[in-house]
């Protein structure tokens, strides 16, 4: 599974991280999410601010951003609040990334649809690429993790790459994405299966085959 522990607390993670602040425009972000709560719950808006800073990171070292401790520490301070407590949020959910991560992150749903659809088979063509989970790539660009269920198991095998999905996957349509990202190309994510929607019936669908005429008034017939 995912590397769920903290990166080393060292005076090189310290000399450059150790004077992280907001951008002015990531500050702006920040108080925009912290005003959607009253005064004194302003720790409330720790889960949108992790993102955030992760999303800097990820910026300024073109990887898909992690949170290293002085970050974290930041936050805290940002919201007034003990460090453990966002140690807490950010080691409990799995959007959070505690280590360096690659320019681009690839998820692989491992759980029990994905599997009988083929996931060992997706995470082999990972490995065959070069990744090992939790480690990042030779040549920067990948980290692989398997995760639980992400919800998306009418169209598995599946995997989440930084924030998009891409589903249906076969190895060959799995080595098709990789290859466009790598490329620096947008593959198309949702489903990959050609012909098919979003998670109709593979085969297509079987009820409401036909649309709605829309230039007739039902209401007249009711």
């Amino acid at each position: 599974m995912a590397n769920r522990h903290l990166a080393h607390d060292t005076p090189e993670l310290r000399a450059r991280w150790g004077s992280f602040a907001w951008t002015e425009e990531n500050k702006a972000k920040a108080d925009y999410h912290i005003a959607k709560y009253p005064p004194g719950r302003q720790k409330s808006a720790v889960m949108p601010l992790l993102d955030l800073a992760q999303r800097q990171v990820g910026a300024e070292t073109d990887t898909q951003g992690w949170l290293p401790l002085p970050v974290m520490e930041y936050i805290a301070d940002y919201l007034d609040m003990p460090v453990i407590r966002v140690v807490e949020v950010a080691t409990f959910y799995f959007m959070y990334n505690l280590v360096p991560v690659g320019k681009f992150h690839v998820q692989v749903c491992g759980t029990t649809p994905c599997m009988l659809r083929g996931s060992d088979d997706i995470i082999a063509a990972c490995k065959k690429r070069g990744m090992a989970k939790g480690e990042v790539s030779e040549d920067g660009l990948w980290t692989l993790t398997e995760v639980e269920c992400m919800g998306n198991c009418a169209t598995a095998p599946m995997v989440q790459i930084n924030d998009g999905n891409y589903e249906d996957l076969t190895v060959e349509r799995l080595d098709a994405v990789l290859d466009a990202l790598a490329a620096g190309k947008e593959p198309k994510e949702g489903t990959q299966e050609p012909g098919r929607h979003t998670s109709e019936p593979s085969g297509g669908p079987t009820t409401l085959k036909d649309m709605v005429d829309a230039n007739h008034d039902y209401r007249k017939e009711w």
